[in-house]
């Protein structure tokens, strides 16, 4: 795909969508109590279904891309470390500046990105994303939530690392990639009704996914319990659209150039993921462990706004380079 007019015509219903759960939060069409409902279905029933397609489709050993770890890995920890260094101040502590760099590592990967990209670039663009899910479930959640707990109670850093660590192994998503692109490397498919019925469930993640993140958006903005300035938000938000979509881009061109198997396709993909907004779920992870969830709400909003024009213009800039 390439050109600014076949880009909006996809980026904007997916936008759209967002757009809808938040009005329909906002003027309580949408019961609050049935938000977690509707994340639940995502989660646990039709994302996992989609995953699960797409690793039919993906062979493990691009899922599992050495290059793509690596790359995608050493951007993701510097990007927690700067953001951490530059927010920590007087009034931003560790576990707010910790909260704060993951929403500034971490994109919306599961319940947007990939629906997006592969709409935009095609489904092999998955294999190359898979990869960097991998590594914000597993590495950049679990250390920011550690060093959000480094020197609290309950046994800081170390039990707090080792609890999200049990969370991202009970998260479905990473599994159904894996079940999937098992089965399709041993050349088994699901076939007749089993078939139909993960095609029903994958079909609907995406618009009932999107129309979530809204929604969990605005229930964010309803139980933010500060006011927070622009200077403690607007920086963090540009970093994940602008800052970590370079920084990945620059990274993939030096790996290349020292000589690392990575494809065009491969570094699309994880600059566009990097571009992608803040993962709305980050919200609730802050409200649950205490840290200040207006400002996280606050940067999440910013940056699912703004992608709108960054990553937009990010995604027609490599489709009139494929």
């Amino acid at each position: 795909m390439s050109g600014l007019t076949e880009i909006l015509a996809v980026t904007v219903p997916f936008f759209a969508l967002v757009l809808a759960g938040y009005v329909a939060g906002w003027r309580r069409v949408l019961p609050e109590s049935a938000i977690p409902g509707l994340n639940a279905f995502v989660l646990y029933f039709a994302l996992p279904c989609m995953l699960f397609r797409f690793g039919l489709a993906t062979p493990l050993a691009q899922a599992l891309n050495p290059a793509v770890l690596g790359v995608y890995l050493a951007c993701a920890l510097i990007i927690v470390l700067v953001t951490i260094a530059f927010s920590l101040d007087e009034v931003v502590g560790l576990k707010d500046a910790s909260f704060g760099a993951l929403v500034a590592a971490f994109p919306n990967s599961g319940f947007m990105g990939v629906p997006l990209l592969a709409a935009l670039f095609g489904p092999t663009i998955v294999g190359p994303m898979i990869a960097t899910l991998l590594i914000d479930m597993f590495v950049t959640s679990s250390l920011c939530i550690a060093l959000a707990q480094a020197g609290g109670a309950a046994g800081g850093a170390r039990a707090a690392a080792l609890r999200s660590l049990h969370g991202a192994l009970s998260n479905p998503l990473p599994w159904a990639i894996a079940l999937g692109a098992t089965l399709g490397a041993l050349g088994w498919h699901p076939a007749g009704p089993v078939d139909t019925v993960i095609k029903m469930l994958a079909d609907a993640a995406t618009p009932v996914a999107l129309f979530t993140i809204g929604a969990v958006l605005w229930r964010a903005s309803q139980h933010a319990h500060t006011r927070t300035a622009r200077h403690r938000y607007v920086p963090q938000a540009l970093a994940k659209l602008l800052l970590h979509p370079a920084l990945v881009f620059a990274a993939s061109v030096v790996a290349r150039g020292a000589g690392a198997p990575l494809s065009d396709l491969q570094v699309m993909a994880i600059t566009l993921t990097a571009a992608l907004p803040s993962a709305a779920n980050v919200a609730m992870l802050a409200e649950r462990f205490g840290a200040d969830n207006g400002r996280i709400a606050r940067i999440i909003m910013t940056s699912t706004t703004l992608s709108f024009v960054t990553f937009t213009s990010l995604a027609a800039w490599f489709g009139g380079k494929a």
